[in-house]
């Protein structure tokens, strides 16, 4: 019965089966798919952009972390713009953060809400600690109050109110966050198993789909078995780009009408291999006729001539226009390259110039060595050239030392080192002035007067952080007196620290006339004191990618306290090596000075 029907319901009843199939693995595949798009939403609408939100919120806890350090560590007037920003994230950000949190939390489970709810109570108190240090350090004057200052650091530092609990909200939001994940990870999985069902029913669809085939081919090949396998064959070459060179006998029934209509295609399309090959090589006057009027193969391919005819003949001329341009471009890029590379090699000379020019003044490890006999500088500079120096002189049976951080580093900080240098021998080698505050005040009124010669009225701000040490040949009293930089003594196994006035080298309020104070300190045998800038516990890295701090400084110095002062360099020079690590740049110049009697 099957081999009555003709070609036409042959192939009608094929497509008919795939059809029925193609349609019942549709509306499974719909269906599940339906259900993925609501699972997908739900990742997408909350559980994204609630890991999102967590994310950023926990970022602001860790960056209000390190603005109340600064404000607690760094003595700064209320507009600086860690403080303005530390208020903005408090008064503002958080809020804002706040409320889209909370649009989100309206589909999380119960658990959930309360913890973030608790949290958000956390945040309240976190910030009424915080509030307590900016009303304790109000502004730049509180600062020189001491009780407040240490009131204050001990809130933020290590173990601190702010520090235990900024950690334990940390704490809490990484577990929210891990929660969250976990949520979506196993919604993923189940929408995952869904896919897999419609992959294994495709699968088998797939083979019943083939089964089906196999038959309806065998049974369609039994009626239609050589004129079919010879149109195979051409259509197989055609397939390949290989026209037939030889053709089948028509009959007439639908096969037949088939193969003469194929040669007819055929042979259109060997006419327009020839013609496209002709146009490509650039043959535009090549002869083509359409099949027919209707033919819009041929009529494009007759539009298609043209334009390409017309199109080389312009980027002929675009060629030939950028070519110009572009080797003009070129010579001008090659001496802008020799230009730059000229300037860099000479702003590179005068750096390292300067280099030597700076450690030209520094004293010598002989000459200190000659006046002091058992001391050590530890000196890192930042860049070529150092905002950092240290400065030594002997004169009238005194020796004085001193280490001084002046304000930036690099080429900057370098030529106000040498300022300082250059007035501190002017103050102690021509005029005489030994004790350290005189020292220290003679060398304010040079360094200000240095820096303010214009008459505009405009006063510049540059200066120095100092600690100055006078040590007699003879006898057990030093004299210290310090511009920021204290002086610490370390003496059986504890430090004794001298604060410094707290007023820079230079214009600072209308202080200018503000007198230093000269502290007079009797060392014993065996007694260690060190002056330093600040890069040392101001250097950021560890594990955690923090700042060294003071209470560290502090607890090496100690720790190495019995070691000779060759061995100590050493030991701080690789401990702050080891703390920067590959993940961390020094960020400051770094200088000690250490002696011991």
């Amino acid at each position: 019965m099957f081999s009555h029907f003709s070609i036409g319901r042959k192939i009608s009843l094929g497509f008919a089966v795939v059809i029925l199939s193609t349609i019942v693995a549709f509306f499974i595949t719909n269906n599940t798919f339906v259900e993925s798009r609501k699972i997908n939403e739900e990742i997408t609408n909350n559980h994204n952009p609630s890991i999102a939100k967590l994310e950023e919120l926990k970022l602001m806890i860790v960056r209000s972390k390190m603005l109340i350090n600064n404000w607690a560590y760094q003595s700064t007037p209320p507009e600086n713009e860690d403080k303005v920003a530390l208020n903005k994230l408090t008064t503002s950000e958080y809020p804002r953060l706040k409320l889209q949190l909370e649009s989100l939390t309206d589909t999380w489970e119960d658990s959930s809400k309360f913890t973030v709810s608790q949290l958000y109570d956390e945040i309240e108190q976190l910030w009424m600690h915080h509030d307590f240090v900016k009303q304790t350090l109000y502004g730049v004057k509180s600062y020189n109050d001491a009780f407040s200052l240490i009131t204050a650091q001990s809130m933020v530092e290590e173990a601190g109110d702010i520090d235990l609990q900024t950690d334990h909200i940390i704490s809490v939001l990484n577990q929210l966050i891990a929660l969250k994940k976990e949520r979506t990870d196993l919604i993923t999985a189940e929408m995952l198993s869904k896919f897999q069902g419609i992959q294994t029913l495709i699968r088998n669809l797939g083979v019943a789909l083939a089964l089906a085939g196999i038959l309806i081919a065998f049974l369609t090949t039994r009626t239609i078995v050589s004129p079919v396998r010879k149109l195979r064959l051409i259509l197989l070459d055609l397939s390949k780009g290989i026209f037939p060179k030889s053709w089948i006998t028509t009959s007439g029934d639908e096969i037949g009408e088939m193969a003469n209509a194929l040669e007819t295609v055929v042979t259109g399309l060997r006419r327009t291999k020839d013609f496209a090959s002709a146009v490509g090589s650039g043959t535009y006057n090549s002869e083509y006729t359409p099949l027919s009027d209707q033919d819009e193969l041929g009529q494009s391919l007759l539009l298609m001539r043209k334009n390409l005819q017309e199109y080389a003949e312009d980027m002929e001329e675009k060629v030939r226009q950028r070519t110009a341009e572009v080797v003009r471009q070129k010579e001008e890029i090659e001496k802008q390259s020799e230009q730059i590379a000229e300037l860099y090699e000479q702003v590179k000379d005068s750096i390292l110039y300067a280099k030597r020019i700076q450690e030209a003044i520094l004293p010598s490890r002989e000459e200190i060595d000659s006046g002091i006999k058992n001391s050590m500088v530890l000196f890192r500079p930042k860049d070529i050239v150092s905002g950092d120096f240290y400065w030594f002189s002997e004169k009238h049976d005194r020796a004085i030392i001193a280490a001084a951080d002046c304000t930036g580093h690099g080429v900057p900080g370098a030529l106000m080192s040498m300022i300082g240098s250059s007035l501190l021998n002017e103050i102690v080698n021509e005029k005489g002035i030994l004790e350290p505050a005189k020292i220290l005040l003679a060398l304010k009124h040079g360094v200000i007067n240095a820096l303010n010669k214009q008459s505009s009225g405009e006063q510049t701000k540059d200066g120095m952080d100092i600690a100055i040490i006078s040590i007699p040949t003879s006898g057990n009293k030093i004299e210290y007196a310090g511009a920021n930089n204290p002086l610490w003594m370390i003496r059986d196994g504890e430090i004794l620290e001298t604060r410094a006035d707290r007023q820079p080298v230079g214009f600072f309020g209308d202080n200018l006339n503000t007198p230093y104070t000269n502290h007079i300190i009797e060392v014993q045998p065996n007694d260690v004191v060190y002056i330093f800038s600040d890069g040392y516990a101001d250097q950021f890295g560890g594990p955690n990618g923090k700042k060294f701090k003071y209470s560290q400084f502090k607890k090496l110095l100690v720790e190495v306290n019995d070691k000779t002062m060759t061995h100590q360099r050493d030991i701080l020079n690789d401990r702050i090596e080891d703390w920067m690590g590959v993940e961390e740049e020094q960020i400051d110049d770094i200088l000690i000075v250490g002696i011991r009697f």
